[in-house]
């Protein structure tokens, strides 16, 4: 009975300031620090050993699952980064204050850009500040792979596949698999595993630090979602 554990990296600098962060490799907080390490808490005291580790290639998802491997003892393990684990890109939105933006475009059409399925934020321009272009992370990728904004469904389309190539072959081979990514990233592959329809996801939050832990059965079905909830810090 393989288990697949999802963990949002803790509060990041940004999350704290409520500003939309996407692509920005912003750090964690000192509270998203102490909510990684109550995360490896958390899989220590659950009793889970894993096999492989996930995560993105953003240091507040990368310094989460650090955190929490060491916390249970499984600093040691495989480890894989990606782009494709990323947090969904926010576009022209990125680094502007939530509250701000929905004072200049109304808050209504601001929601519909943070919770809407399938409706795009306007896209950042390539020479903006804050741009990714010329960043060397993404150095070999093709440049029309490069989004200039996402919604959910954009950011399923790049994830599920990495999911279904990298991850679901080793599940079946009954290894247990750790990834730390992000909200939109990780409710990706939520609404794929649980089957979640368009509406439904969109009150499918996830808490920072707060480990999700799937068990499946030797033909990938889904049998058991357990949440590991977050202790008081």
């Amino acid at each position: 009975m393989a288990k697949l554990v999802l963990i949002r990296h803790g509060q990041s600098e940004w999350n704290l300031k409520n500003l939309f962060t996407g692509w920005v490799d912003v750090n964690l907080s000192d509270q998203g620090v102490e909510e990684a390490k109550n995360a490896g808490r958390s899989l220590k005291a659950e009793g889970l050993e894993f096999d492989y580790a996930y995560t993105s290639v953003l240091k507040r998802a990368i310094k989460t699952l650090h955190f929490a491997l060491e916390e249970s003892d499984q600093l040691w393990i495989p480890e894989t980064k990606t782009w494709r684990l990323n947090e969904r890109h926010y576009g022209a939105l990125q680094g502007q204050d939530k509250a701000e933006a929905a004072a200049k475009w109304g808050d209504e059409q601001v929601h519909i850009w943070r919770r809407s399925y399938d409706v795009l934020p306007p896209m950042q321009d390539v020479n903006a500040e804050g741009s990714i272009a010329g960043d060397r992370r993404y150095a070999n990728l093709d440049p029309r792979t490069i989004p200039a904004g996402e919604n959910l469904k954009v950011t399923l389309e790049r994830v599920i596949p990495f999911y279904q190539d990298e991850i679901a072959p080793k599940l079946k081979d009954d290894k247990n698999i750790v990834i730390a990514a992000h909200g939109n990233s990780l409710r990706a592959l939520a609404k794929y595993i649980e089957e979640i329809s368009d509406d439904d996801i969109l009150n499918l939050e996830m808490a920072t630090g707060e480990p999700v832990v799937y068990t499946f059965d030797k033909d990938l079905k889904l049998t058991d979602k357990k949440i590991l909830t977050k202790k008081a810090l």
